[in-house]
């Protein structure tokens, strides 16, 4: 998790080109970036515009099934009472903050060993994200 004032690619080691190769994080100054393989050629984007991406596919996710995810959460925290609920909901409404204070490396390491894939284009565009048994639809 981010602890100074420097942002990191929120979804380093998930976000993967046309190509199925993965886009290395590094940073240009405190800039983090992506840097999506392009036949040879490695073009750099920064990560925020794939991160803001992904983060708004994934609160529109949320708001779809909020209840059914709010409750898996839940059963896996092995908590049901009102506070956890709310600071779940409140969570999920606030996500842009992950911006600023980052994605723990567990959380990151957890999605990849389930699945989730983000899968970009050479601009940044995300085309695709994979969920664990199932593809999100191709639309952004």
């Amino acid at each position: 998790m981010v602890s100074s004032g420097r942002r990191h690619a929120l979804f380093a080691g998930l976000v993967f080109n046309e190509e199925d190769e993965a886009a290395e994080a590094v940073y240009i100054g405190d800039e983090p970036h992506y840097v999506i393989l392009d036949a040879g050629f490695r073009r750099h984007v920064e990560s925020e515009r794939v991160d803001r991406q992904v983060l708004q596919w994934l609160q529109e996710q949320f708001f779809a099934n909020q209840e059914m995810i709010t409750d898996g959460i839940l059963t896996m925290l092995g908590k049901d009472d009102l506070f956890t609920k709310a600071m779940i909901d409140a969570s999920m409404q606030n996500m842009d903050q992950l911006i600023q204070h980052g994605l723990p490396e567990d959380a990151r390491t957890w999605l990849g060993m389930f699945g989730f894939r983000i899968i970009v284009d050479i601009h940044g565009d995300v085309i695709r994200t994979d969920l664990p048994a199932q593809e999100a639809p191709d639309e952004f």
